[in-house]
């Protein structure tokens, strides 16, 4: 056995778990904020940039620096349960008269010379207009829900996201999108640091393999943000919903 082994073995993958479990799900002030609607969806790039075959990211499927079956895990969760996940999440933020709120990557100019150098270093360039700067068709925004363009991995280190939340007395953020381990990582890191309740919805985001996905959920449960489902999130306001009623 190596020396390291004894230290490594029987360790808790993360001992302070429970310590941080009930400053993260504060489950009173998380009743109050949907009551208020203090809550709103945060929508993370789920645009033809890196969410469409044949666009962006994969232009072109030999050469996108993906292997095949990471493409096609990527696709394919998107397609089973993420997307029809985010649409069930967008109508009951929607009906219960939330903010929905959707972010994407999208330079200032067609050139993309303002955009953040870790983005030109990894050639992604979303121009004014371009496809690659649209959003999917079936969870695009409607009516006047608010857009936040882009050009860096965290949508707070790059916008003025921060300022327009607390214009609207937003305090606590539902969050979900692509990809997990890259700008929606990043986007709950910076949520949480500002004081932002920020719950994940696990099956409302991925990324291209099931390692990293389940890498940064165990990174960021119950530290950063609360780790939940669609179907638990749609509970959560039906029974709060039924408390108010009876009052």
């Amino acid at each position: 056995m190596k020396d390291i082994d004894k230290y490594e073995k029987g360790k808790h993958l993360d001992p302070l778990r429970e310590y941080y479990h009930d400053m993260v799900a504060d489950s009173k002030e998380r009743k109050q904020n949907l009551i208020g609607k203090n809550v709103a969806l945060l929508v993370i790039d789920m645009q033809y940039l890196d969410a469409a075959k044949g666009y962006g990211v994969f232009k072109d499927i030999t050469s996108s620096g993906i292997p095949w079956e990471q493409q096609e895990y990527y696709f394919n969760t998107l397609n089973d349960y993420v997307i029809p996940n985010i649409q069930k999440l967008q109508k009951l933020f929607r009906d219960n008269e939330c903010e929905v709120i959707h972010t994407r990557i999208q330079s200032l100019t067609k050139d993309g010379r303002d955009r953040s150098n870790g983005h030109k270093r990894l050639g992604l360039l979303a121009a004014p207009g371009s496809k690659e700067a649209e959003f999917l068709p079936e969870i695009a925004p409607i009516e006047d829900e608010i857009v936040i363009n882009k050009t860096a991995s965290g949508v707070f280190s790059s916008t003025n996201l921060h300022y327009v939340l607390t214009n609207m007395g937003i305090t606590e953020l539902v969050v979900c999108g692509v990809y997990t381990n890259e700008c929606v990582e990043t986007t709950v890191r910076d949520a949480c640091d500002l004081g932002y309740l920020v719950s994940l919805v696990d099956d409302a985001c991925t990324t291209v393999t099931p390692e990293l996905h389940n890498a940064s959920l165990t990174t960021l449960r119950n530290r950063y943000a609360e780790i939940t489902s669609t179907e638990e999130t749609i509970k959560r306001f039906n029974i709060v919903n039924i408390l108010t009623s009876n009052t």
